[in-house]
C-alpha cells in the first residue's frame, strides 16, 4: 500500500476510482488528518483555510459508509450560503457519477430562491444525502416534507461564517431533531468564541485539525506598494498594466467602497464584475455566472460575500484596502495560489495598516517592498526603514546638543558655533554607534 495515496484509506472502490478521475494525486494536509477518523465516526473540527480540501476530507469518508438499500437520509451537509450549497452539490453529484453510483445513491439540494411546493413533492423520493442551506433545510423538516432524524453525519460547512450571517440557529434547531450521537463534521477558517460555546453544547472530545502552514505556500508572492497621495483607482490601473491577470480578485472593506472602487475602474475601462452583500439573489447569480463564462478580469468584492464561494482560476489577489485584522488577510491570499499553482497578493498601505503588517510579518510572511513606474515594478524602501532612520538620527540629534557647551554669555555668531559644536559631536557620536554595529 503506497503511503501519502489515496489508496492508504479504507475507502470503496468506487471512490478510488472517483478519485483518479477527479486527478487528485495525493491527499492534502487536512484530508490526510481527517478522512481515517472521519472513516471510524469520530466528531472533527476541521480548521482550515480555503483552497485546502476540506469539502472532500468530509465528502469521501461520507460517501464509503452510504448504505444505498437504506430509504432514508443518512447525512446531512449544510452550507451558509447557496453559492457554496451549490458548489458542495456539484461535487456530491461528481462523486456519485465517477464512482459509478447513479443508479444506487440519490442527493437533493435545498436552497432559497426555489419553489418550495415543488421541493417538498421532490421529497417524497427520500434522499441519502441532502445538501442545503440551513434555512431551507429547516423549513422542509418543520413541515414535515423531511425527516433528519435517521441521519449519523452532520457537516457544518464554513461554521465561522454561519456565526456571522447569523444562521447558527437555524443549524441550532436542526441538531435538536437529529439523534444525539450524531456524528458532527465541522469545518471553519476560524474558531471565535460564540461558535466555541455552540460546539461544546455538542461535541463532546472531537478532533480538532488545525492547519496552520496554508498560511503562505511557496508558490504565493506577496507584494506591497505605499498608497500615499495617490487613488486606489489609478494604482490598480497601473498595477494591471503589470500583471496583465487572468483573473484578479480585487477586495475593499465595505460595500460603499465597492461600489465606488467598481464603478471607477469600469470608468477606466476595465472589464470589472463586482461582488458584495447588498446585491439582490438574481444580480448576485447573474455575476457569480458572468463570473464563470470569463466575462471578467477583475472582480470587486467583500470579504463576506466572497466566502464560501470558490472562484476558479483567481491569478492575483488585489487589496484596495487591507482587512483590519489577519485572519481576513490569508482568507484573501487563499483565493489565489490553489492545487499548487502560482499567485501574488498585492496590497496598498497605508501609514494605518503597519501593526497588521507587522503581525503578519510575524506569522511569516515575507513581503517584497514595491512600486509601479513606467509599466513595469520597482523596489521601494520597506515600511519601517525611513521611520527607522528618521529616529535614529532624531536621537543622536538629541545626544549631542546635550553635549554642547551653552555659552553664559550671548555673542554675535553664538548660533552658529553651537551648531557647529553639535555636527562635530554628532560625527563622534556616529562613528561609535558603527563601530558597536560592527563588533
Amino acid at each position: 500500500m503506497e503511503k501519502n495515496r489515496f489508496s492508504q484509506f479504507n475507502l470503496q472502490n468506487g471512490l478510488l476510482q472517483a478519485v483518479e478521475r477527479l486527478k487528485f494525486k495525493k491527499p492534502t494536509e487536512i484530508q490526510e488528518k481527517v478522512i481515517p477518523k472521519a472513516l471510524s465516526g469520530l466528531s472533527v473540527i476541521g480548521q482550515s483555510h480555503t483552497g485546502s480540501g476540506k469539502t472532500h476530507a468530509y465528502l469521501l469518508p461520507l460517501f464509503s459508509r452510504i448504505d444505498p438499500e437504506l430509504n432514508e437520509v443518512q447525512c446531512v451537509i449544510t452550507a451558509p450560503t447557496r453559492e457554496l450549497a451549490t458548489q458542495i452539490f456539484e461535487d456530491v453529484k461528481n462523486l456519485i457519477s465517477f464512482s459509478g453510483n447513479e443508479e444506487k445513491i440519490s442527493a437533493k439540494l435545498l436552497i432559497g430562491g426555489t419553489d418550495k411546493k415543488r421541493m417538498a413533492e421532490k421529497l417524497k423520493n427520500v434522499p441519502h444525502v441532502v445538501v442545503g442551506t440551513p434555512g431551507r433545510i429547516l423549513e422542509m423538516v418543520n413541515q414535515e416534507a423531511l425527516s433528519i432524524y435517521e441521519a449519523d453525519a452532520f457537516v457544518i460547512d464554513e461554521a465561522d461564517l454561519m456565526i456571522d450571517l447569523g444562521f447558527i440557529n437555524e443549524v441550532d434547531q436542526l441538531l435538536v431533531k437529529s439523534r444525539q450521537d450524531i456524528q458532527l463534521l465541522v469545518f471553519s477558517a476560524t474558531i471565535p468564541q460564540r461558535l466555541e460555546h455552540f460546539l461544546k453544547k455538542y461535541m463532546e472530545n472531537p478532533l480538532h485539525v488545525k492547519i496552520d502552514n496554508g498560511i503562505s505556500p511557496e508558490t504565493l508572492e506577496h507584494r506591497l506598494i505605499p498608497l500615499k497621495h495617490r487613488s486606489e483607482g489609478d494604482m490598480i490601473l497601473k498595477i494591471a498594466e503589470v500583471i496583465q491577470p487572468y483573473l484578479a480578485m480585487v477586495f475593499t472593506n465595505s460595500k460603499e467602497q465597492a461600489d465606488k472602487l467598481s464603478a471607477e475602474l469600469i470608468g477606466k475601462g476595465l472589464n470589472v464584475g463586482l461582488l458584495h452583500g447588498g446585491l439582490s439573489p438574481r444580480e448576485r447569480k447573474r455575476v457569480l455566472k458572468d463570473i464563470q463564462s470569463l466575462r471578467f478580469e477583475f472582480i470587486v468584492a467583500t470579504d463576506l460575500a466572497s466566502r464560501g464561494i470558490d472562484i476558479k482560476g483567481v491569478s492575483h489577489v488585489i487589496n484596495a484596502q487591507l482587512p483590519k485584522e489577519e485572519e481576513f488577510y490569508i482568507h484573501r491570499s487563499g483565493r489565489t495560489a490553489r492545487a499548487g499553482m502560482e499567485g501574488v497578493v498585492i496590497s496598498l498601505y497605508r501609514e494605518e495598516d503597519i501593526k497588521l503588517i507587522e503581525k503578519l510579518e510575524e506569522k511569516g510572511i515575507e513581503f517584497q517592498f514595491s512600486d509601479v513606474k513606467n509599466g513595469s515594478w520597482t523596489e521601494a524602501n520597506a515600511w519601517n526603514k525611513r521611520s527607522t532612520r528618521k529616529k535614529t538620527d532624531a536621537d543622536i540629534d538629541q545626544q549631542a546638543w546635550k553635549q554642547v557647551r551653552k555659552a553664559k554669555k550671548v555673542k554675535p555668531g553664538y548660533k552658529k558655533k553651537m551648531k557647529h559644536q553639535q555636527q562635530s559631536v554628532k560625527r563622534q557620536l556616529s562613528k561609535k554607534a558603527g563601530f558597536k554595529k560592527k563588533r
